[in-house]
């Protein structure tokens, strides 16, 4: 992926804003409920919506699924969340998002600009990017070898 590729072209991609969130204390069956859950398979945990306390994906709900059962419904977000968010601005390399998801193991990484929420990122988001780099350098090369520009 080229280094001049950034997140911010990434959230130019994406069909709408990734930027819900819930709060620490909204049970799961609300999570479950999220309209940022469907497009990208986790939610910011925010009071506010502004600053990040923590994170809850889909494999978060498989866990706790495991460890209490039905009564997980009824559980605070605040129980299942990651606390410790890796986010990323803007600015930042696609690239460089793309190796840090995998070097840590993660799918979701929020965006966040001036101190606050503005998107997340997936790994899908990055691989689609990553695809569209690779066709449009093969349609390239394609084009020089039939010798037309």
């Amino acid at each position: 992926m080229e280094s001049y590729v950034t997140v911010q072209s990434i959230l130019n991609t994406q069909q709408k804003s990734n930027t819900s969130f819930i709060a620490p204390d909204a049970t799961i069956a609300q999570f479950l409920q999220s309209p940022g859950l469907e497009s990208t398979g986790a939610v910011v945990v925010s009071t506010d919506g502004k600053m990040i306390e923590g994170i809850v994906s889909e494999r978060d709900i498989v866990h706790g699924l495991k460890l209490f059962g039905a009564e997980l419904l009824s559980k605070p977000v605040r129980d299942l969340m990651t606390v410790t968010v890796l986010t990323c601005q803007p600015n930042d390399s696609a690239a460089g998002i793309m190796a840090l998801m995998a070097s840590k193991h993660v799918r979701h990484v929020p965006v966040v600009t001036g101190g606050k929420l503005t998107g997340m990122v997936s790994v899908r988001d990055v691989l689609q990017l990553r695809l569209q780099e690779v066709l449009t350098e093969a349609q390239a090369m394609e084009r020089y070898i039939g010798g037309s520009s």
